[in-house]
């Protein structure tokens, strides 16, 4: 019995230790990430006069916001630098020339200081207009420069009043600019055109838009959107596309954002060596009322014309983002010095604007663009077209014969025992 105890249990270390070896091949190697500039986030709070109302628990609405602030200043990462931007909190008059200009920054980007932040917050008072497209324009240029996340978090009660300067058309120019900037935008007590508004802004940027009716609710908020600002992203190159390949600008492998006007061309160029792999995939976001069906094409051409591969989808209206990508693998050369073959990318869109929708500034658009090891022709069809599985079944083969012979060996040695007996 004990023989038997003792084979059997070597029997299952053996093929314990063959799986082990079969389902941890090698190690495997963390890459080290470069370390990315420090994100940075301006918070831009309304303290216009209708920021006195008391409909927040019981509250006004400058009494949540102040305490959403220091809560949310006391929370704030260690890399994460911030600033605070007013907009109408210091002019009381009827003027609208100048309650249009009444934006300040109340706290400079950078190193957060809490205490100071705090005591700068605790001074502010319900005062003027409301003017965010001046305050938008001036928070994009507070965080101007570096290639971290940038972040506007808006919170309003209310319409811009400083029309014809559109709130909406502002964020819509700051996304044309490629400076890879997000606005957030949070609703105190919205109403309708309020909420149409602010969802406008966040939409044009890539925002999100959130309404709020509690306090809790906006010290959450407010929170998780800046906390969200310290993860790491990978930020997008600004890039003008050509209207034709020869003058397209050249690429590498990145992350690039540019802008496309309904139903046209853009052209970028790409060199891929021989051995190497294409890949490549675009998105273009519907940041206005656009028509229902409408399509987006990525064509991989080479400079003489000729279609590569392409990639295609179709949309009807119900998503504001519509994506496609294709693969294109360059066959390896027996001469080492072939030069590397440039492939002219081509973006399309069939998208139409709705009536009374403005056509510019362009869809934003972004585009991956990757050049990579193309993949290993040899060993795809060696071993009777296994490729690189045929390892794995040689292990199951000997796993299976080295079990069998054991097992033959336990059941002679049992049957030989039962006869002695």
């Amino acid at each position: 019995m004990i023989t038997r105890q003792r084979l059997a249990a070597g029997v299952c270390a053996l093929l314990a230790a063959l799986t082990a070896g079969i389902a941890f091949p090698a190690g495997a190697v963390a890459d080290e990430t470069a370390a990315q500039a420090a994100p940075k986030v301006e918070l831009v709070l309304d303290v216009s006069g209708s920021m006195r109302a008391n409909d927040i628990d019981g509250g006004s609405r400058m009494a949540a916001a102040k305490q959403a602030f220091n809560e949310v200043l006391d929370a704030t990462p260690e890399e994460v630098q911030l600033g605070i931007r007013t907009l109408g909190a210091n002019y009381r008059g009827n003027d609208r020339k100048t309650g249009c200009k009444d934006t300040a920054q109340l706290y400079p980007v950078g190193t957060l200081d809490r205490t100071e932040a705090k005591a700068a917050v605790a001074t502010l008072t319900p005062t003027g207009w409301t003017p965010i497209g001046p305050a938008l324009l001036k928070a994009a240029a507070d965080l101007d420069g570096g290639d971290g996340t940038r972040r506007i978090v808006l919170i309003s009660d209310g319409e811009d009043t400083c029309q014809p300067l559109d709130p909406c058309e502002v964020a819509r120019e700051i996304a044309a600019k490629g400076v890879g900037l997000t606005i957030d935008t949070l609703g105190l007590v919205p109403d309708a055109k309020t909420r149409d508004q602010l969802s406008c802004i966040a939409d044009a940027t890539g925002g999100t838009y959130t309404s709020v009716q509690h306090k809790e609710e906006l010290t959450d908020r407010v929170g998780q959107l800046v906390d969200r600002a310290a993860d790491p992203v990978a930020t997008p190159v600004a890039v003008e596309g050509a209207a034709a390949c020869a003058e397209a600008p050249a690429l590498k492998s990145g992350l690039y954002t540019d802008r496309e006007e309904f139903a046209q061309h853009r052209w970028y160029r790409v060199d891929v060596e021989p051995g190497k792999e294409l890949r490549a995939s675009v998105s273009v976001a519907a940041d206005r009322t656009v028509n229902p069906d409408y399509g987006v094409l990525l064509r991989a051409v080479t400079v003489h014309g000729r279609e590569i591969v392409r990639g295609e989808a179709a949309g009807n209206g119900r998503t504001d983002v519509i994506s496609t990508g294709l693969r294109y693998p360059k066959a390896e050369s027996d001469d080492e010095d072939a030069p590397a073959e440039t492939v002219c990318l081509q973006v399309s869109n069939s998208f139409s604007a709705a009536s009374g929708v403005k056509t510019t500034p362009g869809m934003p658009l972004e585009l991956t663009v990757d050049v990579v090891d193309g993949p290993d022709q040899a060993s795809d069809v060696a071993s009777f077209g296994l490729g690189r599985g045929w390892w794995l079944l040689g292990a199951l083969v000997v796993i299976g014969f080295l079990a069998g012979v054991l097992w033959g060996w336990i059941s002679r040695l049992r049957i030989a025992v039962w006869r002695t007996n």
